[in-house]
């Protein structure tokens, strides 16, 4: 396997971590009250779009020719690291409100 096959894998294992996290904060969405439930869905909206800029870079950059990519991969990781705190931190804020 390439760095870059190595690279696209370990983004997408990440990506699908965050689908599956997402799906079981939804679950103790429903189980919250309902003044709960409208910031908790505010997270997950937060949490869903930082999931879909991911996508959307992964997917360019399954495309990105040999010339390109490395360049691409660097960008990669300083939105990462953004998108790694930012997810962090709506899950924190989702978790930390408890049930309601």
């Amino acid at each position: 396997m390439s760095d870059r096959e190595e690279y696209l894998a370990t983004i997408k294992a990440k990506i699908d971590e965050w689908d599956a996290e997402i799906d079981r904060l939804e679950a103790k969405t429903s189980e919250a009250q309902a003044d709960a439930q409208v910031q908790y869905r505010k997270q997950l909206d937060q949490m869903r779009e930082m999931r879909k800029e991911a996508m959307a870079r992964y997917a360019e950059m399954q495309g990105a020719t040999a010339d390109a990519w490395e360049t691409m991969a660097q960008g990669t990781e300083k939105a990462w690291s953004t998108w790694l705190s930012a997810f962090d931190e709506a899950r924190s804020k989702f978790l930390g409100r408890g049930k309601g």
